[in-house]
């Protein structure tokens, strides 16, 4: 499996991802990272928060921007440089978000594209915004 080259990217090109998250994402990721915030698992003081509740993990949903990038455009053997991102609004258990990405400008010297990476929730409200800047994989040769 390998991802597309740069030469075969044009700027507009988009791909998306879309998840809905469980309980079990939140506890899995509180695990892996070691980020056991109140925010995040503890419902009674959660409701306390300025979320009123409890939310997932910012840096979870940011990772289906990876997925997106790691699997799809430019996907398999592309490599992340560097990424910026604004948390715009909560994401909660149970709300389906949608990362997408879309090739705003292609540097075929340095073989680097950036990425203007949005993700929206079930309402088409956007809760994460940002841009990457992607090594697309090499084109093989052939010989």
């Amino acid at each position: 499996m390998k991802g597309i080259p740069i030469e075969d990217l044009e700027i507009g090109d988009k791909a998306s991802f879309s998840k809905t998250l469980s309980e079990t994402d939140v506890y899995l990721f509180a695990g892996i990272t070691g980020d056991f915030n109140p925010a995040h698992v503890n419902e009674i003081e959660a409701r306390g928060s300025i979320f009123e509740g409890r939310v997932a993990h910012g840096m979870l949903v940011a990772g289906f921007l990876s997925t997106v990038v790691g699997m799809q455009l430019p996907g398999p053997g592309s490599i992340l440089v560097r990424q910026e991102l604004k948390f715009l609004s909560p994401v909660r258990i149970g709300d389906t978000v949608t990362a997408e990405v879309e090739v705003l400008e292609i540097h075929l010297r340095r073989n680097m594209v950036i990425l203007g990476a949005i993700i929206k929730n079930q309402d088409c409200r956007k809760v994460i915004q940002g841009k990457a800047v992607v090594k697309p994989p090499l084109k093989c040769s052939v010989e």
